[in-house]
């Protein structure tokens, strides 16, 4: 049986672009673990989307998991605006390539390997896991400004 995985991730970024971080917090049956990761040029959007993927690439079995996000971007990227961006050949509806692509298609390769589900939170709202995500994406950005 697939265990249950609660993942709640986060991106950061000072400037957009600029120096940002992911930060996920992933509980499984009472235990919990922090990642976070972070990069020198980026946007805030592809910090979402990085941490929902090193939410699932860190799985290293598969499971059943529900990621809570505070983003719209990646909620809807992945649950709505997908399978039309490949259907069009990566081209949104005004024919424009689409955005973070890259990501977009590491994002769904990693969906593959488990049983995924989505929920949005409004951010910075109190609640627990997103604000414990969001303190370990900032981290992400420290870190990487202190390595520069």
């Amino acid at each position: 049986m697939q265990k249950q995985v609660f993942a709640y991730t986060d991106g950061a970024c000072k400037g957009n672009p600029g120096p940002g971080g992911w930060g996920v917090l992933l509980e499984c049956e009472g235990t919990e673990k922090e990642l976070w990761g972070g990069e020198l040029e980026t946007t805030n959007n592809r910090m979402e989307i990085m941490a929902a993927i090193q939410a699932l690439e860190s799985l290293t079995k598969p499971a059943t998991i529900e990621i809570v996000t505070d983003s719209q971007y990646v909620m809807k990227g992945i649950t709505e605006w997908l399978p039309n961006w490949i259907k069009r050949n990566w081209k949104t509806a005004a024919n424009k390539p689409v955005k973070n692509a890259d990501l977009w298609l590491r994002l769904q390769t990693a969906s593959q390997k488990h049983k995924v589900s989505w929920s949005w939170v409004r951010g910075h709202q109190g609640h627990e896991g997103n604000e414990r995500a969001d303190c370990l994406a900032n981290r992400g950005v420290d870190d990487i400004l202190n390595q520069s």
